[in-house]
């Protein structure tokens, strides 16, 4: 059964990847992924936050301490504590570079065009074969406009397509206001490829001690429907490839994304509570059921459920949302 499929400009055996997650801090865990047939790696997210926390230490320890005695060093402010810094992380791509045998991607996540966009080009350096540039951003401020706070996204895209000549894909929300038609724009700024979607942790409230309470719930399939509405609006549309990351739990979950469009099917809740041999377990899959439904290729049925045979995808999904609602019985 021929899998193969093209993302981001790459030859891939199969579409399932992991998708960014803490998996890929441990070396031995990257090996078990591409001995469980991973056909890229995904590195978790390098923060903005993390680059300007770096720089913002460097400058204090210098300015501050220049002419101070050694004991001083433990007057310096304490760190934000992320799995790896800035430079920790580079050699992490270095390390898996040289591990494996299949794409390596980094990951960039911040919301403003800055110096630490420089990172994507070190990134490149350091041996990343693409870039994930994942645009998690809540639009909180009521002064800001939608039209700004896209901009604002284009001009981080921008910044970082000129920066490197490797491949760049776009990890996106779905809260914009005309997501196709932002998608749209990324498409001509000359990203290639959309991921769809982040997902966003909800935290939750201790109302006994007035606190925020981090939260991480993992997906389940029922993630996947969002996905797989905005790949088959997409689908056919772009010339960027498409991904989709979120509710993949099971060979049916990937098989559906690769109708509605997707070239790539990332994987993490799944891989989490199952470990890397999950992965090969929903390849297998995957193939008994396109030789049950006489399927020759995933490319026969990539985008075969999309909507580019729909004049008016608007319609579409109001027929769909109205059908829903009449027929629900108690």
């Amino acid at each position: 059964m021929d899998l193969s499929t093209t993302y981001l400009g790459f030859q891939l055996p199969h579409p399932l990847m992991p998708g960014a997650s803490p998996l890929v801090d441990d070396l031995d865990m990257v090996k078990r992924l591409e001995d469980a047939g991973a056909s890229a790696i995904v590195l978790h997210s390098l923060f903005e936050e993390q680059i300007a926390c770096e720089q913002a230490r460097t400058a204090y320890d210098i300015d501050t301490y220049v002419e101070s005695f050694a004991e001083a060093t433990s007057y310096f402010p304490c760190r934000v504590h992320f799995a790896w810094g800035p430079d920790q992380y580079l050699e992490q791509i270095r390390r898996i570079k040289e591990a494996v045998a299949v794409p390596v991607i980094g990951s960039l996540n911040g919301t403003t065009a800055a110096g630490w966009l420089n990172y994507a080009r070190r990134m490149q350096q350091a041996g990343a074969d693409a870039l994930e540039l994942n645009l998690y951003v809540i639009a909180a401020d009521p002064a800001e406009s939608g039209e700004a706070v896209e901009r604002r996204a284009l001009e981080i895209v921008r910044t970082v397509k000129q920066a490197v000549t490797i491949p760049v894909a776009v990890k996106l929300s779905p809260f914009f206001c005309s997501f196709a038609h932002f998608a749209h724009q990324l498409d001509e700024v000359g990203v290639n490829g959309l991921v769809l979607f982040n997902r966003f942790y909800q935290p939750d409230l201790d109302v006994e001690n007035l606190e925020v309470v981090p939260k991480l719930n993992l997906s389940d399939s029922s993630e996947l429907l969002l996905r797989l509405r905005w790949t088959a609006i997409l689908s056919g549309r772009l010339r960027a490839s498409l991904a989709v990351t979120g509710g993949v739990h099971t060979a049916q979950d990937a098989i559906k994304a690769v109708m509605t469009g997707a070239h790539a099917v990332q994987l993490v809740s799944a891989l989490l509570q199952h470990g890397p041999e999950r992965l090969n377990t929903i390849r297998e899959e995957m193939v008994r059921w396109m030789e049950e439904h006489e399927y020759h290729s995933l490319r026969q049925m990539q985008g075969s459920m999309n909507l580019t045979r729909c004049p008016d995808p608007a319609a579409f999904e109001r027929a769909n949302y109205m059908r829903v609602l009449q027929n629900w019985r108690s």
